[in-house]
């Protein structure tokens, strides 16, 4: 099996074991973002988490929203009906899910020959998409809290922000294998057995 398909393979596994446990990974993360808090654990994250706040309050505000960061990873979100949600943005939320994934990627998807320089435009088009993408969900769950309210922004947010993740891996990972790391001989030589 070649290592392009050990990336994927690993991706899929990754992907359906995080869909199967995801019911149960939303309630455990809540209960992980209750204790940090008591425990006063979260500062770094937290600081992530403002950075994020303030990325997605700039882009809601490109496409007409109002939104404004009040400190802490507190959002506040004007809705069109003229009321403010207060959204707040915890250590949970910022996507280290993802970032586990990705790592996880990166073992499998860059095994091989590689040279370096393409193993570092790996891994810093991966990080930065990542960090967009992470942007960008918690984007569109203000997004929908202002257009629908916050059951949806919360459903979107357990389960869409999981499946945005995925979609994210597989295209970033389609794009790197042909463009960034492409087959190297010895790997077209198992192909062909």
């Amino acid at each position: 099996m070649t290592l392009r398909k050990d990336a994927n393979l690993a991706l899929v596994a990754a992907g359906a074991a995080m869909l199967l446990v995801l019911p149960f990974v939303t309630t455990f993360n809540d209960l992980l973002t209750s204790w940090a808090m008591q425990l006063s654990v979260i500062a770094p994250f937290e600081a992530v988490a403002e950075v994020e706040a303030r990325m997605a309050a700039g882009l809601l505000h490109l496409v007409g929203i109002h939104a404004a960061v009040a400190g802490g990873g507190y959002l506040l979100v004007d809705d069109f009906q003229g009321r403010q949600q207060q959204l707040y943005i915890t250590w949970n939320c910022v996507g280290w899910q993802s970032l586990v994934l990705l790592g996880l990627s990166f073992l499998t998807g860059l095994r091989g020959r590689h040279p370096w320089e393409a193993r570092f435009q790996v891994l810093a088009i991966g990080l930065l998409g990542t960090m967009l993408v992470n942007v960008l969900r918690i984007t569109l769950v203000c997004l929908l809290a202002a257009l629908a309210g916050r059951v949806p922004a919360i459903v979107f947010h357990d389960y869409g922000g999981t499946l945005l993740i995925l979609a994210w891996l597989f295209g970033f990972w389609a794009l790197a294998q042909r463009w960034l790391v492409p087959t190297t001989a010895d790997e077209a030589g198992e192909e062909a057995e």
